[in-house]
């Protein structure tokens, strides 16, 4: 998985620096990893990462396209606390069959297997996209974007946020998008009939009503509007919605 950098935050402040400002609870990444993201004070995406609190250290796994950004970002939090942060040399590695020793498993799903922490790329040859389409799985720079709402991304099915942790970055948006609204909008699986390709526009009728993302066969992760989710159809494909991806259908 070279397309991942691991960050190191140390510090005698480390756990309570990061527990103010991401979605999850630090506390929990003793012996399991933990999903969770930084974000704008407007409640949107900025990064999506994994956690690990190792004795002396936090190990913070994010996508390289990101890892800059993050180091940055985090470094502004910092003021004055006694928190370092650094670039580390480790490697990460993703897999779904056997797991390695010291592997963990992927906090998202059961299906996404495991990942591991050492010095050389043991990763599998795992379809990733097919498995994340399957599983309805959204990807750092193909989904997350930075106008991504986590919820509607899907982060509470992918045990991405925790509402009783306390305060975090853009916490009272995503309260609020929890707690006193509807969801209208969000990541779905379509079934297609023809061909289609990431980017393009879903139509419903004359209105659009979303974007096509991951495309894995014929089927496909989907941005779209639930009060559109009827005879959708691409310039080259008609899309079929998975019923249960949208809220209160069974």
């Amino acid at each position: 998985m070279t397309d991942r950098v691991v960050l190191a935050l140390t510090g005698a402040d480390r756990i309570d620096f990061l527990q103010g400002l991401v979605t999850n609870n630090v506390t929990r990444a003793e012996s399991n990893l933990v999903y969770a993201a930084l974000l704008t004070p407007q409640g949107k995406y900025l990064s999506d990462f994994f956690i690990r609190n190792e004795p002396d250290r936090i190990l913070i796994d994010v996508a390289a396209s990101h890892a800059a950004a993050l180091l940055q970002r985090l470094t502004m939090y910092r003021l004055r606390a006694d928190v370092q942060i650094a670039q580390t040399g480790i490697i990460v590695s993703c897999g779904t069959g056997p797991a390695p020793d010291g592997a963990l498993c992927d906090p998202r799903h059961d299906a996404l297997g495991w990942r591991h922490y050492g010095a050389q790329d043991i990763s599998d040859q795992t379809d990733w996209d097919a498995l994340r389409v399957a599983h309805l799985i959204p990807q750092t720079g193909v989904e997350l974007h930075p106008e991504t709402y986590i919820l509607e991304a899907g982060f509470e099915r992918l045990h991405g946020v925790d509402f009783r942790k306390g305060c975090f970055v853009g916490q009272e948006i995503v309260a609020r998008m929890k707690h006193k609204t509807t969801l209208r909008k969000g990541l779905v699986r379509v079934t297609v009939d023809g061909t289609v390709q990431p980017g393009d526009e879903i139509a419903s009728g004359e209105r659009v009503a979303g974007t096509v993302h991951t495309v894995a066969g014929q089927q496909a992760i989907a941005y779209l509007r639930y009060d559109r989710a009827s005879d959708l159809r691409t310039t080259g494909a008609r899309l079929v919605v998975h019923p249960g991806d949208i809220p209160g259908n069974a």
